[in-house]
């Protein structure tokens, strides 16, 4: 049994419709039985990251939890390592973790920290493991792009290997039904690395209309954000995730997507149609 949270989000939600699709049994983990897909061999379990009590049912009898990273927050590292206890006292025997490319103590992008220190509890555990560590989404970059037609951010001349959900959903679906995986990390990546100039020649192409990239510093990105009124660590997510690309983290392009989906991986013209 493969229990899985997150169905209810956009990368989730395509995991366990692949699932659904190859006839395995599945368990959707969900805060919200009534936003749960309906999908055939899929039963519904509720429980929130953290909630142990409420983790050990939704969890009895699963053998591989499929762990989607919660939604970033302020104690987001401290909902992770409760929701990985709760899992090994439920009998749960290999955990297959969505991370992040370059996940280290020191990462530019702030979120990525949260990521090793995730991947560290799993492995201090002794359970069995597997690590996708994706890159930044192919899907948000169209989001980029303000109203007046330009892409802001403090990523330089740097380059991002950024993949697409679909991408993700597929290697983690190989992951959960397939073997040969314990104690792995695999970087999830585009075919390609470009910068967010050559990405915004990409969109200008696909949507008839101008697009370009004004690059800003460390100081200008934060003070343009820090209008919004957000939290002070989700502002430095939010600018840091560009200063990962201008430090070249985030350039490294890999063929496990290739590899364990038996098929080329999607690029941002097609995701955006310009390809």
């Amino acid at each position: 049994m493969i229990a899985l949270t997150g169905s209810t989000g956009q990368l989730g939600s395509r995991i366990a419709r692949l699932l659904a699709e190859a006839d395995v049994p599945q368990r959707l983990v969900v805060r919200d039985a009534s936003r749960a897909p309906a999908l055939p061999g899929a039963s519904v379990a509720v429980a929130s990251y953290g909630e142990h009590s409420a983790l050990l049912d939704a969890l009895d009898g699963v053998d591989t939890l499929m762990l989607l990273s919660a939604t970033e927050s302020a104690d987001r590292v401290s909902l992770h390592k409760a929701t990985v206890d709760a899992a090994v006292a439920a009998g749960v025997q290999r955990i297959v973790y969505t991370s992040f490319a370059g996940a280290a103590p020191d990462a530019t992008f702030t979120f990525a920290r949260d990521h090793w220190h995730t991947e560290q509890h799993i492995r201090g555990t002794g359970i069995d493991f597997t690590f996708l560590r994706d890159n930044l989404y192919l899907d948000f970059v169209p989001g980029f792009v303000g109203e007046d037609g330009a892409i802001r951010g403090p990523a330089g001349d740097g380059r991002v290997a950024a993949v697409a959900r679909d991408d993700v959903a597929a290697v983690a679906a190989a992951v959960l039904t397939g073997s040969g995986h314990a104690g792995v990390t695999y970087d999830l990546t585009g075919p390609a690395a470009f910068t967010l100039a050559e990405a915004a020649a990409v969109l200008a192409a696909a949507w008839g209309r101008p697009v370009r990239y004004e690059p800003e510093t460390l100081d200008e990105a934060y003070r343009s954000r820090e209008s919004y009124g957000a939290a002070a660590w989700e502002v430095a997510g939010w600018v840091t995730s560009y200063a990962a690309i201008a430090s070249g983290e985030l350039s490294t392009v890999s063929t496990a997507v290739a590899d364990l989906t038996g098929r080329p991986a999607v690029s941002l013209e097609e995701v955006v149609g310009a390809g």
